[in-house]
C-alpha cells in the first residue's frame, strides 16, 4: 500500500497540472510555481532521515531545528496494526510547545510528500503555522494535523524510534529529547 502512495505521489508531482486540479477538486489550492522554496515543519517520524530522506525522496535544500508554540503532540490517530499503533499528531494548547525539524523543500516535493501523508485524500491536512528556529527567527512553516480520537494511544516502538533518533540526529533540545524518551510504546 506505501508503495502505490509513492508511486502516485511521484506521478503527482511531476505533473503540477494534474496536482492542480486534484487539489482543486478536494477544495484546496496549490499555490506558487514548483520549484519556489518552502519550509516545511516535521515533528514526527519525519523528523528521521530514514523516512524522510529515504522512503519518502525528499531532498530538503536547507534544515533546522524548530518548534511551533501553541501546540502539543499527541499520539491519537489510528495506526497500523490497528488498535496497537498511535503515529504522531498535532493538537492546540495554548501553553505547550511542540519541538521538530525545520525543512526546506520546493513546492513539487511539497505535493509529493502530501501524497505520501494521505493529502489531500484522507487523515492529515496541511497545516500553515509560524514556526520559529533555534535562534528565534520566525518562519512561515507547513506542517500536518488530523482530526484525532479523544484518547491516546501509544506508537509502535518502530514508530518512536524513528521520532527519537531523528530528533537525536537533529539535535533537538536535551529536555524535548527526555520528554521524547518518556513516551510509553505499545506493546
Amino acid at each position: 500500500m506505501v508503495r502505490i502512495f509513492l508511486k502516485l505521489a511521484g506521478l503527482i508531482a511531476r505533473s503540477w497540472t494534474l496536482s492542480w486540479c486534484l487539489y482543486r477538486l478536494h477544495g484546496m489550492r496549490l499555490v506558487g510555481p514548483p520549484s519556489a522554496p518552502v519550509w516545511y515543519f516535521a515533528y514526527g517520524a519525519n523528523m528521521n532521515d530514514k523516512a524522510f530522506r529515504e522512503r519518502r525522496g525528499m531532498r530538503p535544500i536547507e534544515w533546522r531545528v524548530g518548534r511551533v508554540k501553541g501546540y502539543r503532540l499527541r499520539f491519537n490517530l489510528e495506526g497500523r496494526p490497528r488498535g496497537r499503533a498511535a503515529p504522531a499528531n498535532l493538537f492546540p494548547d495554548p501553553k505547550e510547545e511542540v519541538w521538530g525539524v525545520l525543512y526546506k523543500i520546493t513546492r513539487r516535493d511539497l505535493v509529493r510528500l502530501d501524497a505520501t501523508e494521505g493529502v489531500p485524500w484522507w487523515r492529515y491536512r496541511p497545516l500553515w503555522l509560524n514556526a520559529e528556529d533555534a535562534a528565534g527567527n520566525l518562519v512561515e512553516a507547513v506542517t500536518y494535523i488530523a482530526q484525532g480520537k479523544q484518547r491516546d494511544g501509544n506508537p509502535s516502538l518502530r514508530y518512536i524510534t524513528l521520532v527519537r533518533e531523528g530528533a537525536r540526529a537533529h539535535g533537538l533540545p536535551e529536555h524535548y529529547l527526555g520528554f521524547l524518551e518518556r513516551i510509553e510504546h505499545a506493546q
